[in-house]
């Protein structure tokens, strides 16, 4: 396995190399340098998304429910369902069309945060881009009769996770953020697409060269924190809350004793809306949310203790938003956050797809 890494590291460097010559500062840099925040001791933040980041309006709210509470993260989308949030300068953002604008001065708002002691993370969404695989279907997840996959639920293709192309692509943009001030890169959607396995024995992975799903996740995540190590920022990953249970690589390539071994932070999203009935023997586990985070996170930290060579400290997604019968508000996020405490955690991240949170609570 390891020969395998440093093979794939070696040629993902020489790529990044011929396309982007050696680490230097983009044309996104500020007049002034923007100092890159320390990693807090415990990270408390929530979810911004690009429109809010760019609306000073917006913006200006969430950083007055930041200001004087236990707040101290924001997790900035910079690549989202294949739309990139800003002006980038990484050549095939142009080349593809996928700068979107919604962040029009992204260094002043790293800037701003930085003011606020806000601590900046940069989401990426790796493989669910069909803004890349419309414009590169080379690149594409394929059918077996030689077509472009399309997702059954919004019917828009996914890249190849495997594609050393793809890989590049997000790297870049990883290393852009990092140069610009983000001092932490969250990989989401770094894994395959969640479907029946009727759907998944139609898709083909052009550049899959005999490697399995979990293999495939597992290299890209280690060779991003390789080409990365320079900027000395920790690289994260998102994952499924049933990735703690689940053996191997539960259908979507993530393996949470591998990817344990690999990233610096994984970030379980144990949301209890998206729990069914019975799941942890929990009769309605989005009216129980204490009690299902809570066994959630013990079973991580057991599991984790139980990996030779686990390097990952674990920061759960939290729920924010409102999903079935049961309204989220401050209750609920309060015995969120308490189970993550109660299970010896201390770091936390509040998801709400639009970015609204109450006042007060954190």
């Amino acid at each position: 396995m390891y020969l395998r890494l440093a093979t794939v590291a070696t040629a993902l460097l020489g790529l990044l190399s011929a396309a982007c010559g050696d680490p230097s500062p983009t044309d996104l840099s500020p007049e002034h340098d923007v100092r890159h925040v320390p990693r807090p001791d415990v990270v408390r933040g929530v979810y911004v998304n690009a429109q809010a980041a760019g609306s000073p309006t917006r913006l200006a709210s969430l950083l007055e429910l930041a200001d004087g509470s236990n707040l101290n993260t924001f997790v900035v989308d910079v690549k989202e369902r294949g739309e990139v949030s800003y002006a980038s300068a990484v050549p095939l953002v142009g080349e593809v069309g996928s700068d979107r604008g919604y962040i029009a001065d992204l260094p002043g708002l790293l800037q701003t945060l930085l003011d606020h002691g806000l601590y900046p993370i940069a989401r990426i969404v790796c493989f669910r881009d069909p803004v890349l695989a419309e414009a590169r279907p080379e690149w594409a997840i394929r059918t077996s009769d030689g077509g472009v996959w399309l997702d059954p639920e919004n019917n828009r293709p996914w890249v190849d996770p495997f594609h050393p192309d793809v890989w590049q692509y997000n790297v870049e943009l990883a290393r852009e953020a990092l140069e610009i001030g983000f001092a932490e890169i969250q990989w989401d959607y770094v894994r395959f697409p969640d479907v029946s396995d009727s759907v998944r024995a139609t898709m083909v992975f052009p550049a899959q060269a005999g490697r399995s799903w979990g293999e495939g996740i597992q290299d890209f995540i280690a060779e991003s924190r390789t080409v990365l190590a320079t900027h000395q920022a920790p690289i994260t990953a998102d994952v499924f809350g049933r990735v703690i249970t689940d053996s191997g690589h539960s259908g979507i390539g993530q393996d949470f004793d591998e990817l344990v071994r690999v990233t610096d932070v994984l970030l379980p999203m144990v949301y209890p809306s998206l729990y069914r009935a019975g799941n942890f023997d929990i009769p309605d586990p989005q009216a129980e949310p204490y009690r299902l985070v809570r066994t959630a996170m013990d079973s991580a930290v057991t599991r984790v203790g139980r990996v030779d060579g686990a390097v990952a400290t674990i920061r759960p997604w939290l729920q924010a938003f409102t999903l079935g019968s049961t309204v989220y508000g401050p209750a609920q996020i309060l015995d969120q956050i308490r189970a993550v405490e109660d299970a010896g955690l201390e770091e936390w991240l509040f998801w709400h797809p639009e970015s609204v949170y109450p006042t007060g609570v954190f």
